[in-house]
């Protein structure tokens, strides 16, 4: 392992908690720190959408590299405005599924 492992920050829709919890263990296991959205398991406010959003635009700042969590090729719209902003940054973005 080297002296700092690895931070990537896992992005994609909310439907697709189960395979992000999956990608999650699986990175861990690897030896990887990981940053991943937030579960609030509840209905939010518009207000706290937009919070939550801009919090994670910070995670993906702190990654060495972006994980999409795409079943089907899926990207939602939050999901494509996380992957400008880390294009944008200088990220590395992969995909778990074609686009």
């Amino acid at each position: 392992m080297p002296d700092r492992p690895e931070i990537v920050c896992i992005c994609g829709s909310m439907r697709f908690v189960d395979e992000m919890r999956a990608a999650d263990r699986d990175l861990t296991l690897a030896g990887v720190i990981v940053v991943a959205p937030g579960e609030v398991g509840a209905v939010i406010t518009d207000e706290q959408k937009a919070a939550l959003d801009a919090l994670h635009l910070r995670k993906i700042d702190l990654a060495d590299r972006v994980l999409i969590v795409n079943p089907g090729g899926y990207v939602g719209e939050s999901t494509s405005r996380e992957i400008a902003y880390a294009q944008a940054a200088g990220k590395p973005i992969s995909f778990t599924d074609p686009l």
